[in-house]
């Protein structure tokens, strides 16, 4: 709470200073055009200082081209003009001083794009957090406090993000089902397995993060919050680059036993990009190897007969994770109008933990019963390769073309998991014989996708997209246990535990999409239609769902120029999220003799429609109104109870719906020169409405997180960071969460002439961000609290060689862009 009220002042501050400054500065005027003569409406300006190029404000301009900046400081500055199709152009650098309060500046003159002209070089520094009109981007790149994280340690920073570590839940804007993209490809991985991929991709090889709460028809139906993209570096006409990454650093812990620090992180990774005539090869590799660790404390009361047993868990997790990750691939330009393309992309992680769980079990009195101990032994292999050949043909290169994706993606995973269990009476002698068993989970998925998409320009600047795409996953995951039989010791296989399950899905789609003007209205409209065929067996139950459906998804997106400040920006959706491929799977899943996870094979698809109202000022200051309705609502977590046996379960299940209302304000303080800040806030109304065990629950709910960073560059070549997060209280389903919250602070050093840079950073000194709940309805109450290593200094190291001016890979959006998030995972 300290933290919060700190950043509370600090903003204040920040405001007050900004708007003590307002009174002194003067105003930028003037109009940009075409070669022809003709004013060019919604032209992105930028303001930026003539000496770095760092960009001090955002416009867009008119109908009549003309466009404005407001209360400008004393300086001298130069504008850039950018527009689709038309070379980025720059005025000559002028000065704002009490004798020029009031600039009029020549008209800027846009030329068409050509491929032959060499970009003007403009060095500009990106905000952490940047607000567009259709989207919200991290500069994660630009990021010091960022260097030497994970991506999810990233992703927690983003305004309207909360990351639940303890079910390993991405929510955005307080809703669940967010569906996760890298380079504009989808993961097909679950959210568990998503969680655990960004815990161990580096952020040092992150570009931005694209957070799209109302994506349009083109894109995949499926998530009912929204996307994230995640966009990996890329190096930038002819010769050959490269970057090279080295970081190391310690974590820390808090547990029972006191606080650890011998958690040691390591990683590096290399990306190369070569371009010579028509052939273009990129690659990089990365290798991570790094120690964490989790404790948990679990408190539970269960009724039965009159009576209640309590369960007081205590479990400390350390866990050691391994992985490469590698990316190769070419572009080849057949000529001007067509290229091809093939990419190959995969990873190999391995992931192992051996720990243990203290129970104390006691009376409806609290007096001790019994005392079981549980050692774990777990490990997790899983490997993924996706190849991926795409055709582009561009028929004027005025954005009429064809593209074309073909696509095969394959999963493997070995999970094993040994538990052994001791149960002791209070005085520490043997309760009853030891309990051991241990179980393997093989899996394959396999994925082959196919898309095409077409673009066709119209008059007046209107535009046509359709497409079709077709996908079918085919996975077989097999639960095999087993039990040591005490007498013999020797291992039994236990057919009541184990589970061959198997799915098979066919979605073929369809979309149209037209974007145009009419008068000063921007209009987006699409419809996609996505067919779904699936059928899951479980084998050894000898149990079959299957399921065909067709469904539409209507997208609208209104926009309006109301002055050379104002965009004001209407939308509407409808999506689905279909379930994960694990979760379908009836498998049980223990964690200890009293503790499980099982799925459920009879889990519906869930639906959402939103819209969204989006103001935005300047370009700078972003105001965003949403409201959804999520109806047969997937919470992943309900738990349920075994009273006779002591036991308490989750297992995924379909629950009424939830309304979410939402209003989201992004806006930068320029403090100083040599300081600058952005902040978010976001807010939600939640009211969630079920039946639970044939009684009504109903939960309504507030919640907000803010978000602040503070950049300060204290010379030429050194700069520093510092930021913080805060949410409140919020709810998961049946759980509802204490408020979390950190700061971090980091310094960045340029060196060996601006190739390379050395940046140190510490996250959470404090130990402030941790993770405690509580579930009660009905005979349901439990209290869970988790901590992980949020304490953190990370040393990084970056070095840029060769040509920086030499294009990247195309980016492309793949056929496999909707099922590999519905792979699920383990750790």
């Amino acid at each position: 709470m300290k933290t919060f009220l700190s950043f509370s002042i600090l903003i204040l501050l920040a405001l007050s200073t900004a708007f003590g400054q307002v009174l002194t500065r003067g105003t930028v005027n003037g109009q940009v055009g075409s070669v022809a003569g003709k004013p060019l409406e919604f032209t992105t300006m930028m303001l930026l200082k003539a000496n770095d190029s760092t960009l001090v404000k955002g416009a867009i301009s008119d109908v009549d081209g003309k466009y404005t900046f407001e209360n400008v400081g004393a300086g001298n500055y130069l504008i850039a003009a950018q527009q689709i199709g038309y070379r980025k152009t720059y005025s000559a650098p002028f000065a704002v001083d009490e004798t020029h309060p009031a600039v009029f500046m020549p008209a800027i003159t846009m030329s068409d794009e050509t491929k032959n002209l060499t970009e003007v070089k403009v060095i500009a520094t990106k905000p952490f957090i940047e607000q567009q009109v259709d989207r919200t981007v991290m500069n994660v790149e630009n990021s010091i406090v960022s260097s030497g994280n994970t991506a999810l340690e990233v992703l927690e920073k983003a305004p309207g993000v909360t990351i639940d570590r303890q079910n390993d839940q991405i929510q955005l804007k307080g809703k669940a089902g967010v569906i996760v993209y890298i380079d504009g490809k989808q993961t097909y991985l679950s959210q568990q397995e998503v969680s655990n991929l960004l815990k161990n991709t580096p952020s040092d090889n992150i570009a931005t993060i694209e957070i799209i709460t109302n994506p349009g028809s083109k894109y995949d139906a499926a998530g009912n919050s929204g996307i994230i993209n995640i966009k990996m570096k890329k190096n930038k006409n002819f010769g050959t680059n490269g970057t090279f990454i080295i970081g190391t650093g310690y974590g820390w812990v808090k547990s029972l036993t006191g606080a650890r620090d011998d958690l040691p992180k390591f990683n590096t990774s290399l990306n190369l990009n070569h371009r010579e005539g028509k052939l273009n090869v990129f690659g990089n590799y990365s290798y991570v190897n790094r120690q964490s660790a989790q404790s948990n404390e679990i408190n539970r009361a269960i009724p039965f007969n009159g009576k209640t047993t309590y369960f007081d868990q205590y479990s400390f997790r350390p866990n050691q994770f391994a992985g490469h990750s590698y990316k190769g691939g070419l572009d080849y330009f057949i000529n001007q109008k067509s290229t091809i393309g093939v990419l190959v992309n995969g990873f190999s992680n391995d992931w192992r933990s051996a720990g243990q769980n203290n129970t104390f079990i006691s009376d409806q009195n609290r007096v001790l019963t019994s005392r079981p101990t549980t050692k774990t032994d777990a490990r997790e292999f899983m490997s993924n390769l996706t190849g991926n050949i795409n055709y582009k043909y561009d028929f004027d290169g005025k954005g009429h073309e064809w593209t074309v994706d073909a696509d095969y993606v394959h999963y493997g995973g070995k999970n094993s998991n040994n538990l052994s269990t001791i149960y002791y009476n209070p005085d520490n002698t043997l309760n009853r014989p030891n309990q051991d068993v241990r179980n393997n989970m093989p899996s394959t998925i396999n994925i082959m996708a196919f898309k095409t998409d077409y673009v066709r320009p119209l008059k007046n600047g209107s535009k046509l997209e359709t497409g079709l795409k077709s996908s079918f996953v085919n996975a077989d995951n097999n639960t095999i246990y087993d039990t040591l039989q005490q007498e013999n010791r020797t291992w039994l296989f236990d057919v009541s535990r184990s589970n061959q399950f198997k799915y098979t899905e066919n979605i073929n789609a369809a979309y149209i999409n037209y974007a145009g003007k009419f008068g000063k209205l921007k209009v987006q409209t699409g419809l996609r239609a996505e067919h779904t065929h699936s059928t899951g067996t479980s084998v050894t139950l000898n149990q079959t769902v299957d399921r065909n459906y067709l469904n539409l998804f209507p997208t609208v997106f209104l926009s309006r120029q109301l002055d050379t400040n104002s965009v004001l920006n209407l939308s509407y959706s409808r999506r689905i999220d279909r379930p994960d491929y694990q979760n379908l799977n009836p498998f049980v899943f223990y964690l200890d003799p009293y503790t499980y996870q099982k799925g459920n094979p009879f889990l519906r698809p869930q639906y959402t429609n939103s819209v969204e109202l989006t103001h935005v000022y300047k370009g700078a200051i972003s105001t965003t109104l949403g409201f959804s309705r999520t109806t047969d609502f997937i919470n992943q977590e309900t738990p349920r109870q075994i009273a006779a046996q002591n036991i308490t379960y989750v297992t995924p299940e379909n629950l009424g719906h939830m309304d979410n209302l939402s209003l989201n304000v992004s806006f930068p303080v320029p403090i100083t020169k040599w300081w600058r800040m952005q902040n978010n806030i976001n807010s939600y109304y939640q009211n969630y409405q079920t039946v639970y065990s044939e009684t009504p629950y109903q939960v309504k709910l507030v919640a907000f997180n803010l978000y602040s960073s503070n950049n300060f560059t204290l010379s030429k070549t050194l700069s520093a960071e510092v930021s913080g997060w805060y949410n409140s209280a919020s709810q998961y389903g049946f759980y509802r969460a204490r408020p979390m919250g950190a700061f971090s602070v980091g310094v960045q050093k340029k060196v060996m002439d601006g190739k390379g840079n050395i940046k140190l950073n510490v996250n959470d000194p404090f130990w402030l961000n941790h993770f405690s709940g509580r579930a009660a309805v009905q005979d349901i109450d439990f209290r869970v609290a988790s901590r992980w290593e949020s304490r953190r200094i990370m040393l990084t190291f970056t070095y840029r060689f060769g040509n920086q001016n030499v294009k990247g890979a195309r980016d492309r959006n793949s056929a496999t862009s909707a099922e590999q998030n519905r792979v699920k995972g383990g750790n």
